[in-house]
């Protein structure tokens, strides 16, 4: 029986994947939940330090266009830094949920 039409499983470096009816291969639902958990979780360090260079980058440009500077700078960078502790946050909800 061809292995890529049938339904017998097929090992290849450690991974055992399973053939699906309509020739859609798939890994075991442990292996891609630890693959989706692991890029969900190597966003998280480019999430929070883009949420901090966007509240860095608002505020300088306010502080230059309404000469204020370094007050809107430092409370844009405030927010981005809160933002990034959020964004933290909602990734450890997440991660238990799963």
């Amino acid at each position: 029986m061809n292995p890529l039409l049938g339904s017998e499983p097929l090992i290849r470096s450690g991974f055992r994947l399973f053939f699906v009816e309509k020739g859609v291969i798939a890994m075991k639902r442990e292996t891609r939940r630890v693959y989706k958990e692991l890029a969900y979780f190597s966003s998280l360090g480019i999430s929070v330090a883009l949420a901090i260079f966007i509240g860095l980058g608002v505020g300088v440009w306010l502080d230059r266009k309404f000469e204020t500077s370094p007050w809107l700078t430092l409370i844009f960078l405030i927010f981005g830094i809160i933002a990034g502790f959020r964004n933290i946050a909602l990734v450890i909800k997440r991660a238990r949920k799963l």
